[in-house]
């Protein structure tokens, strides 16, 4: 084991290939503008470092950053890494975290588009985020206290669970499959098109043009605010506690509902149930 403190290195690849390397209070910056600093290494344990360079973990195992800060320098920060624990850290550059495995995310800031590409098995908590594109093809996300801002999140996830979280995202899990979202809020336009065995709990869900085009759609005691062209062609059992704007032509199965303010029901294909309490 190598401790590196209070130390500057700006060189290309400046602690490749390390193993166990105890990286405190140092800065990844300067004129040389080298890349990868700790490529292809193992068992790292960076606490209170300021990196603002390119790359710097890339193919390591075993890598626990704590009270970090990535800046908007710092792009691709992880790639092709797995064993990853981040803490109280603020991850600013672009498409940070990709092809990754095994990630634990906490009380961390999150400002970096195309966050989170096609990682496996990643639980974050406590956590805010600023992406689009965030978390795309990714698989086994588990999310508690999350909050989100960005388009386009977690398009083609599967076998994920969200809770308590609260996302303001457009064209959010567009594709997704076996998916669970537990006591959330969800805002923005065109909520989950085309998603597959994907449930809503409690939650609420704000925009227009909701749940078009799902299999194995279920929503249980959810509250639907301003969301007018809902369920179009959409498999669906659905609970909802406030009045609907309006339902579309949903495909199959049951909508409990305590009001809709328009029913179109123009496909002679749509079969789908309406029951409501007007």
């Amino acid at each position: 084991m190598s401790i590196y403190q209070n130390q500057t290195f700006d060189e290309e690849r400046a602690l490749y290939g390390t193993s166990g390397p105890r990286v405190l209070s140092c800065r990844f910056d300067g004129p040389a503008d080298g890349e990868s600093a700790l490529k292809e290494s193992r068992d790292i344990e960076a606490k209170d470092c300021y990196f603002n360079l390119r790359y710097p973990f890339w193919h390591d195992t075993n890598v626990q950053i704590l009270d970090c800060e990535m800046t908007a320098n710092c792009r691709a920060a992880l790639w092709y890494s797995e064993g990853i624990r981040i803490t109280s850290s603020k991850l600013h550059g672009i498409k940070a975290l990709r092809e990754c495995s095994d990630v634990l995310i906490e009380d961390s800031d999150i400002i970096s588009p195309e966050f989170g590409w096609s990682v496996k098995d990643i639980t974050m908590k406590d956590t805010s985020a600023q992406s689009e594109y965030f978390m795309m093809r990714s698989e086994r996300l588990t999310f508690d206290r999350v909050k989100l801002q960005g388009k386009y999140s977690f398009q083609y996830i599967t076998d994920s669970v969200f809770t308590n979280c609260d996302f303001d995202t457009k064209d959010a899990f567009w594709h997704a499959r076996n998916v669970v979202v537990k006591d959330c809020t969800v805002r923005g336009e065109y909520l989950g098109w085309y998603c597959e065995n994907v449930t809503f709990e409690n939650c609420t869900i704000i925009g227009t043009q909701p749940l078009c085009y799902c299999k194995g759609l279920k929503l249980i005691n959810c509250r639907m605010i301003d969301t007018d062209l809902s369920f179009e062609k959409s498999e669906v059992d659905a609970t909802i506690t406030t009045v609907v704007d309006s339902i579309k032509n949903p495909k199959s199965g049951v909508i409990k509902v305590p009001g809709v303010k328009e029913v179109i029901m123009d496909d002679p294909n749509a079969r789908g149930e309406i029951i409501s309490n007007e």
